[in-house]
Order: structure tokens, then sequence, then C-alpha cells
């Protein structure tokens, strides 16, 4: 007979496979996989299970590899995976340990491993008795490459150790609550009569932080349009904007749509977005259907933001916000994979492409108009340097200086450093042209 949990753990097996084996985003994987599942429990189990893995990876294969005289990540990479599934659940998130060993062994059994199901029993076992091994080398202990280890230290030679540790925990669920449905004070109200604990931030009146785990649609007026996810540094780029009635503003990188949103609520402003994907802006126009947003002074229009601008937008802009893609360093509590998925040689890469994009959002920015760069990146190669060389380039721009609540003066512009006021890393330079 089947154990009530295998399944849980077999799904979890397969994700942590696709993500370290294929490199596959995590967060797509564990979309799908929790389809397979209708307790919302053995969703959150699922969820749980994978981001204890791939947050700990180096550490929990280090001790992984002690029990073992070959290496089972090349000879079988899912049974790899189905044995890290149980370290985890023992180890890390603590869970019976009955029940966990048991369930991982059905597991293996599963997914076809019946021949490897003896192995992982005696390894989880051992583990229980001996405990993990613990590596001296940091990178290994804590969990992070190499390559962006130096970087940090290169980069925030006072404030590495502290990004490292943020890097390691779980991110809060943070909210924006639909301006032009209800106020903050009345959206809290509603959270109090259902029980739910929260935080209302102090540094935009629209910012909710939920302090206990939930899924965001189980909240209060999810259903309704009232509420959206999105964290607390990314709220700000609104605020940094500062987008004025009757402005034209262009969004240049629309999707998923959070800012956009924003944006959208301003009344009598004209709204430009673009993404080169269709694809991800059919999730911007699904976002502002459920918030029940008005899009009439809208135009969503699939383009490639590095390249000439389609002759039907306008030709020039009040206001341009470039969030740009980016090595989402910033963002490693939400989606550890990004440690193990990035190198060192994507920086490169990214700077070329971050610079065609600000070049050419440049050239559609009205004089007297401002741009908005930003990223969710906490490397100075993608940020401060970027913009101090832009600004030497050219003339015609200077930096307007931004306050405090985004974080730290780099450069021009500010750092907001992941774990600070419980929100992500995320870099703001506000640029206006001469």
């Amino acid at each position: 007979m089947s154990h009530p949990g295998a399944s849980v753990r077999a799904s979890a097996a397969r994700v942590i496979t696709q993500v370290l084996a294929q490199g596959r985003s995590l967060k797509a994987e564990l979309g799908l996989a929790r389809n397979d599942f209708d307790d919302t429990r053995d969703k959150a189990l699922l969820e749980a299970i994978c981001l204890s893995v791939i947050r700990h990876k180096r550490s929990l294969e280090y001790a992984l590899n002690k029990f073992l005289q070959k290496s089972l990540q090349r000879q079988d990479p899912l049974c790899h995976s189905v044995v890290l599934v149980g370290l985890a659940q023992l180890h890390i998130l603590k869970l019976s340990e009955h029940a966990a060993v048991s369930a991982t062994v059905e597991a293996a059994r599963l997914l076809g491993k019946q021949s490897r199901a003896a192995l992982v029993n005696a390894i989880l076992r051992r583990s229980l008795r001996e405990g993990l091994a613990v590596s001296t080398d940091f990178g290994i202990a804590n969990n992070h490459p190499d390559w962006l280890l130096k970087q940090l230290q290169s980069d925030w030679p006072e404030l590495w150790l502290a990004i490292v540790e943020a890097n390691n925990q779980q991110a809060p669920l943070w909210l924006r609550v639909n301006g032009k449905k209800l106020t903050r004070t009345k959206y809290a109200e509603l959270l109090i009569e259902n029980g739910v604990s929260f935080t209302a931030s102090e540094l935009f009146e629209q910012a909710v932080r939920i302090d206990e785990p939930i899924s965001p649609t189980r909240l209060p007026g999810w259903q309704q349009g009232m509420i959206a996810v999105q964290d607390l540094s990314a709220q700000l780029t609104f605020l940094a904007l500062d987008t004025k009635p009757g402005m034209d503003v262009l969004d240049m990188c629309a999707a998923p749509g959070g800012k956009s949103a924003q944006l959208a609520e301003v009344e009598g402003a004209r709204l430009v977005l673009l993404d080169k994907e269709a694809l991800r802006l059919k999730k911007v126009q699904d976002l502002f259907e459920r918030l029940q947003l008005n899009t009439t002074h809208i135009q969503i229009v699939v383009a490639d933001a590095s390249l000439a601008l389609p002759d039907v937008l306008p030709l020039q802009f009040d206001a341009v916000l470039l969030d740009a893609p980016c090595s989402a360093t910033g963002i490693i509590r939400r989606q550890p994979d990004i440690k193990w998925h990035r190198q060192a040689k994507d920086i490169d890469q990214l700077n070329t492409l971050q610079w065609r994009l600000l070049k050419n959002a440049w050239r559609y920015l009205k004089p007297g108009g401002r741009l908005l760069y930003s990223t969710c990146s906490i490397l100075k190669a993608e940020n401060e340097l970027l913009i101090d060389a832009f600004l030497k380039q050219n003339k015609d721009a200077h930096a307007i200086v931004l306050d405090a609540r985004f974080g730290r003066v780099s450069g021009v512009g500010r750092q907001r450093f992941p774990g600070e006021n419980g929100s992500d890393g995320f870099f703001y330079a506000l640029l206006e042209r001469n």
C-alpha cells in the first residue's frame, strides 16, 4: 500500500531534477507540479521541500557525498534528488523522522527506483544516526556559488555577510492594496476580521506584509481584485518615478505587470506597455482584469524594447520606467535556484542588454522628462557602474537624488538589500533629460 505522502515527495524529486539537472526554473516547475495536488497542505509541503533542497543544495550535496563511495548525481540524477528530498525533510524542515523516511523510500519506488529504495533508506537512517557533515568551506556551508561570494565581497565589503545570511532566509509575502478598490486601512480591517497577522509598511501606503505562511489566493479580497502580490521594494519604483496625471508614460519591460498596474492607477496618464513575448503580456492583461483596472488609456504592445519602437507609438514620453532584465541577485530569497543557474559570465551579457535598453529608452524621453532605471540586482556592474558610465557618455542627462526610503547611496542611485524592511534587494536611479 502506498504511503499517503509518497506522491508529494516523488513530485518534489521530479521538480528538483528538472531544476538542477535540466536548468529549469524552480518557480515554473513548482507552478506546474502544484496543479497535481488538490489539498493545500500537500501543495505547501511540496513547495517547502523544494525550496529547502534548492536553498541548501551545496551543503546537502556535500553531506550526501560523505555517505557514498560514488556520486549519485551523475549516474542517477533522479535518485540523487530523492535522497536530497529526504535529507531536507529530516535536517532542515525537521519533519517526523518515521514519516519522512518511509514516504521518501516509497517515493523512490513510485519513480521506478525500486532497486535504489534500500540505498535511499540506508542513507537517510545513517544521517539520523550520524548527523550531516559540515564543510569548512564558506561557500559550501553557506550555500552560495564561489563567484557570487567573490563579487559580493568586492562590491559590498562591509555588508556581504549580512547579504549571504539574508539570501538563505525565506522571503515574506508582500501585497499591494489596489487603490482603485479600497484603502490599506480598509483592507487591514478585512485581515483582522479573518484572523490574518500582518504588518503595514511605513515606506509605502499601499504595502502590506503578511506575517504567516498562506497562499495569497486564500486571502480576503483576492478574487475581488483588492490585492496583488508585489514585494515592497518593487512597489517603491512607483514612488521614485512619481507619475502625474496627463503624462505619457512608457513601461519598457512591463511583464509580469505589478509595476504597470501601479502606473495604470494614475488618473489621466496615458500608458504604453512593452514586452517582447506575447505570452508574458497576456499575464499582464490577466492581472489587470483581476484587479478590474480601466485600460482605455493603455496600449499593450509586443515589441523588443532594445530596438526602435513601432511607428504607432508616441515619439516621446514624459516618463519612462526601465525595470531592466538582470541577474536577479536581489531576489535569491524568493528564487534560490538563481544562485545555481546564474554564472559570472552572464553579467557581461546582461550588461550589454541593459546598456542597449537604456540607450533606447533615452531616445524616447522628452526634454525635461524622467527615466527610472531599476533592477532586482545587488551587483554594482548592473547598477551603479552602468549608470555612472551612461551619465559620462550622455551630457544631456543628470541624476535626481532619491531619498533614504530607496536604500543606501550607490553612485547616483540607491540600493536596497535583501531583508531590509523585510523586502527584496533592488536598485533605483532616476535620471532627467536636460
